[in-house]
């Protein structure tokens, strides 16, 4: 796979501000260690892959929001389980 570079990231993120990059990849990085899968395959370092996911211009400042609201409804509507039931 192609190699990744700040400047890649810089022209999707559409700023010239490497502190706008940091935030939104660290923001990415955080839904990643609670449970979010990658939307990019590979097998790099979970940094490298928040970096190829803002490169691909799948994660955005718009969007980062978004999925951490489709994970919150997500975890409402998992079913109960019976260990739940019997403790109600």
């Amino acid at each position: 796979m192609a190699r990744i570079t700040v400047e890649d990231c810089l022209k999707k993120v559409g700023s010239e501000n490497r502190f706008s990059l940091i935030h939104l990849a660290l923001a990415r990085l955080k839904q990643h260690r609670n449970g979010l899968p990658y939307l990019v395959e590979g097998k790099n370092k979970e940094v490298v892959m928040t970096l190829r996911e803002i490169a691909s211009g799948l994660v955005t400042t718009e969007n980062i929001k978004q999925f951490s609201e489709k994970a919150r409804k997500q975890a409402r509507v998992e079913p109960v389980t019976e260990v739940e039931e019997i403790a109600n």
